[in-house]
């Protein structure tokens, strides 16, 4: 399993890849790696912040008509018809 390796192992990968790859190659794809990393982050705190906008404009938009409502229980119950008590 490459993934249970140790320290030195670790050391001579870094090695070989620097020797393979150079090092200007290996600071660029870690500078990509690094973009690539914040413009994820900055999409999923968007993609959050889009998620809060909808919940707080549905709860607006229930206290409007007068309803108590949370935006993750806005749809409606199921009808829950009760048998009646029939005691012998």
């Amino acid at each position: 399993m490459p993934f249970n390796m140790q320290g030195m192992e670790w050391v001579i990968l870094i090695l070989v890849a620097l020797l393979v790859f150079g090092g200007t190659r290996l600071a660029g794809a870690g500078k990509n790696a690094g973009r690539a990393i914040r413009e994820f982050k900055e999409e999923t705190r968007a993609i959050k912040a889009d998620e809060e906008a909808a919940k707080d404009k549905a709860r607006q938009a229930a206290a409007d008509r007068g309803e108590i409502a949370d935006a993750e229980l806005l749809e409606p119950r199921p009808n829950v018809e009760q048998k009646p008590d029939t005691q012998a």
